[in-house]
């Protein structure tokens, strides 16, 4: 599944608050990722928006094939090639003056690494559903991919954005929930 296609607008959505129910009554916590349950969580109590997919991201590599694996990288043990399987969360935002500042302030967290963190749509999650986005840690070069092969050290660099990209969304989420 291919999650980048560039940035849409906003647009009106009659059928959203029907929309967020439905996606809200088939969430189950359980079958997210443990390190992001919290963060879907609490996405789910914002009124303006709520969650379409979401995936911690996974390191695949000699040894490792647990695809749903979510330890931190070794120490280097000989370890060359990796595949990362993309940190992302899709989620589907309001066309209302929250949804909006919401979307802006979305919008700014590429700024963790601009190379490696991208803010757009997905034609795929647009078709099911207006107004829907994804944020995505994975390197820019591979953007329109779910997965990347990539040396030992830029994976250890991909760890590192997605804690700050992880920790970034529940700074968001503290701060709105309050």
């Amino acid at each position: 599944m291919e999650t980048y296609s560039p940035i849409r607008p906003l647009v009106d959505n009659p059928r959203y608050e029907q929309q967020r129910e439905q996606a809200l009554s088939n969430l189950d916590i359980q079958t997210i990722d443990p390190p992001i349950r919290g963060v879907i969580a609490g996405f789910a109590k914002l009124p303006y928006c709520f969650t379409l997919q979401s995936c911690y991201g996974h390191f695949l590599y000699e040894g490792q094939s647990d695809d749903r694996n979510t330890e931190p990288l070794p120490a280097s043990e000989g370890i060359t090639t990796i595949e990362y399987r993309i940190a992302y969360i899709a989620l589907c935002i309001q066309d209302s003056p929250p949804g909006r500042e919401l979307f802006d302030y979305l919008s700014r967290i590429p700024a963790i690494d601009p190379d490696y963190v991208q803010w757009c749509s997905s034609d795929w999650f647009w078709d099911q559903q207006v107004n829907s986005y994804a944020l995505q840690v994975e390197p820019d070069r591979f953007k329109a991919q779910d997965t990347a092969t990539v040396d030992y050290r830029e994976a250890l660099h991909i760890q590192e954005v997605k804690t700050r990209f992880f920790r970034e969304l529940v700074k968001l989420l503290q701060h709105r929930l309050r």
